[in-house]
């Protein structure tokens, strides 16, 4: 079981405070992995929505969208266990992704329990947008609609350049490599402060390594149900998103994809253009909804 230090969880308190509507509701779900910790926003009856974070990063990031869609839909946004944030792993530890895919099934189970609601749309970002396409192969029956922002490894490997710049944080992750391999990537985009100050606790984040394992298999990704929104980020350094859109389109039945301006793999979703929120809303107003 991890402890999480004092520092740090002022620091997520206090982008909560800075960033996140007044109403925001939070929730402990006790999982076989751990407890899982849930930031929650809008109408209790509204359908429901799941936000799943990248890797090194928390809940919080979703601030934007969350407040975006929190009119609309019940929207929850998840911190992964064994991850940076307010969920504690436990002793039983995310090992493969039969397990990963658990952790999830016990989330949704809580998310969806007294809602009314027997399927939710699923949002996730990088490496969450990977743990939410292999979610939805898993469990196509409660996936209504499927976002991935900028997902990697998915349809595409990284970038032999971007790994390589990512070895030094992932060997020793100080906060001077991950703020040196955050500006890099970014370009030095103007990220809020507040939100930097976490991101630089969570360098002595005592977190389990994350799961992380092969790209969904092409026949899985053919047999997929749920319609899929895919964004790009336009200067993304973590992949080539020509060749991501490109196999994406030729093996999702139902996929829609569209470019974010100016954005980077790692500015999202923190400082994303106003367009990514309006695409989600446009697309749930679709497919994330019973009428």
């Amino acid at each position: 079981m991890t402890t999480i230090d004092d520092a740090f969880l002022t620091a997520y308190d206090a982008v909560l405070a800075a960033r996140w509507p007044a109403s925001t509701e939070s929730a402990e779900i006790r999982t076989p992995y751990g407890t899982t910790h849930v930031n929650s926003v809008g109408p209790a009856d509204a359908p429901p929505v799941v936000l799943l974070h990248g890797g090194g990063t928390t809940s919080t990031v979703w601030s934007d969208t969350a407040r975006s869609l929190g009119t609309a839909y019940r929207v929850h946004a998840v911190d992964t266990v064994g991850e940076a944030g307010r969920s504690v792993a436990g002793e039983r530890a995310i090992r493969t992704l039969g397990d990963q895919m658990a952790w999830l099934d016990a989330v949704l189970d809580a998310v969806l329990d007294g809602s009314g609601a027997s399927t939710v749309s699923l949002c996730g970002h990088s490496y969450g947008a990977w743990s939410a396409l292999h979610y939805a192969a898993h469990a196509p029956g409660r996936v209504r609609a499927l976002v991935l922002v900028d997902p990697t490894n998915c349809f595409a490997g990284f970038s032999r350049r971007y790994l390589l710049r990512a070895l030094p944080m992932l060997l020793r992750p100080t906060v001077r490599r991950r703020r040196a391999f955050l500006e890099w990537e970014t370009r030095h985009a103007d990220l809020d402060e507040t939100w930097l100050r976490l991101y630089d606790r969570a360098a002595a984040f005592p977190a389990a390594r994350p799961l992380t394992g092969p790209r969904p298999g092409p026949e899985a990704l053919r047999a997929l149900r749920p319609p899929v929104l895919l964004l790009l980020a336009e200067r993304s350094r973590a992949h080539d998103i020509g060749r991501v859109a490109a196999s994406a389109a030729a093996l999702l039945p139902r996929v829609e994809t569209a470019v974010l301006p100016g954005a980077t793999h790692h500015s999202l979703p923190l400082a994303a253009p106003a367009e990514m929120d309006a695409r989600i809303e446009e697309f749930l107003a679709a497919y994330g909804r019973d009428d």
